[in-house]
């Protein structure tokens, strides 16, 4: 044998044990991963007429405020079980007693290879584009619901069933009466489907809530009210542009057990004929009660509805969608009855540096009810905003809305009686990635 052949074998075996030995380590894969992640989120914002005026007349209208959060995020994940804690604190600068501290996610999860899971504990529920239930992101406070959650995911399907059932610690001994809890229901049951059509841009989606709100007094006619929210959500999205619409019908009773009758539907195009630039316009129309008392300042309201008309939305992510100002579906109308909403939009948004992406939006706002003696037109709302990605983990973003409003919307919303409202906001959200391992 030459002597140039042994070494050559050598080197060959040896070569050949490394790759056999890297390839059985990389296939003893790391099973268990934790992360830990901090989100740091602040807002300042200047409201001139944006809000519910109060009844005196010499008050001022004006408000200014900075508003912070802070979440603490801790993730495990391992085959079949994934667990998440989020430790939340939300204030305003300067607020009595130091704003307030929870968990505002506390969920366990176990996942079945064939697509089925489990969840269970604190969790935010966020279905389709969110106007009936989604994270409402934009307030410090979120939400998220105490639930059990069953599904399946897969080849193309998408069913969640949820279950939840809430109650009062001081009322352990005190029957099933539900008032004032961390939810605003006492029992809701939700079901969701979803479908993405094979080879096509098409989703559809169908849900389904039953929700209880406690009725009657404590210790005294104690029962259960019920109202149903159910419709459905299309969205097509070709490659360059999208169209989607939804309709929901609203029934049941309100816990005073006032009938409900109300629906809603929305329809919204969007067109991206580049990464630089796009153009979106859509009409929301949600009904309203018929008849809606509207007493002087310092006065009541006299009418008393055998029919609620006005539908609600709630628990969706309502800034999103009715202009950025929340002058409907998060703060209330006089009385707290609704004449609906009329809200038709056009905007656009470009992108002149790649982190930088700035928007200008118009809606026209009117009632979906005719009242006696008043417009519908309720305003038009102007909207400007910019956002800028300094590094991967720091955003910073500012807007400015102005408002013409009518004289409909001074009487139905108590707002500035000059027609004239404003709104301006500047907010930094940094959420660094702090700790991941795996073993």
């Amino acid at each position: 044998m030459k002597p140039h052949v042994i070494p050559v074998r050598l080197l060959a075996t040896i070569a050949l044990l490394t790759v056999s030995l890297g390839a059985s380590s990389q296939s003893e894969e790391k099973e268990n991963q934790l992360t830990l992640d901090l989100q740091m989120m602040t807002r300042g914002e200047i409201r001139d007429g944006g809000l519910t005026r109060a009844d005196e007349e010499d008050i001022e209208d004006k408000s200014n405020f900075v508003l912070e959060r802070t979440r603490l995020i801790v993730g495990y994940e391992k085959p079949w079980l994934q667990t998440k804690l989020n430790i939340q604190h939300q204030s305003i600068w300067g607020q009595s007693g130091k704003g307030n501290i929870n968990v505002y996610e506390g969920w366990a999860k176990l996942v079945a290879k064939n697509g089925l899971f489990t969840q269970i504990g604190r969790q935010m529920l966020s279905y389709d584009d969110e106007r009936i239930m989604g994270s409402n992101d934009w307030s410090m406070t979120g939400l998220s619901h105490d639930a059990l959650k069953l599904g399946y995911e897969g080849h193309g399907h998408k069913a969640h069933a949820v279950l939840a059932y809430n109650q009062n610690a001081d009322n352990v001994n005190g029957g099933t009466y539900y008032a004032n809890g961390a939810q605003p229901y006492k029992t809701m049951q939700t079901l969701w489907y979803h479908y993405d059509v094979p080879k096509f841009p098409l989703g559809a989606s169908l849900l389904f809530l039953n929700i209880g709100m406690q009725g009657g007094e404590k210790g005294k006619d104690e029962h259960t009210e019920w109202q149903q929210v159910f419709g459905g959500y299309l969205k097509y999205s070709p490659k360059y542009w999208s169209l989607e619409g939804s309709y929901y019908r609203q029934t049941g009773k309100d816990e005073n057990g006032t009938k409900i009758k109300a629906w809603m539907g929305s329809v919204k195009a969007q067109v991206n004929p580049s990464p630089f630039y796009g153009f979106e316009a859509g009409y929301d129309y949600l009904s309203g009660d018929k008849y809606f008392a509207v007493p002087p300042k310092g006065g009541f309201g006299l009418i008393k509805h055998d029919v609620i008309r006005g539908f609600n939305p709630i628990y969706g992510s309502h800034h999103k969608f009715y202009g950025a100002m929340d002058f409907f579906y998060v703060s209330t109308y006089v009385n707290g009855f609704t004449p609906g909403l009329q809200n038709a939009f056009i905007g656009g948004y470009v992108k002149p540096l790649k982190d930088l992406k700035v928007g200008l939006a118009y809606h026209y706002l009117a009632m979906s009810t005719k009242l006696p003696d008043m417009d519908k037109t309720l305003g038009h709302e102007f909207e400007l905003s910019a956002s800028y990605r300094i590094i991967k983990e720091v955003n910073v973003s500012a807007g400015f809305s102005y408002m013409t409003g009518t004289d409909t919307m001074e009487r139905l919303k108590r707002a500035s009686d000059d027609g004239s409202l404003k709104w301006g906001w500047l907010s930094l959200n940094i959420s660094p990635r702090l700790f991941t391992t795996r073993w």
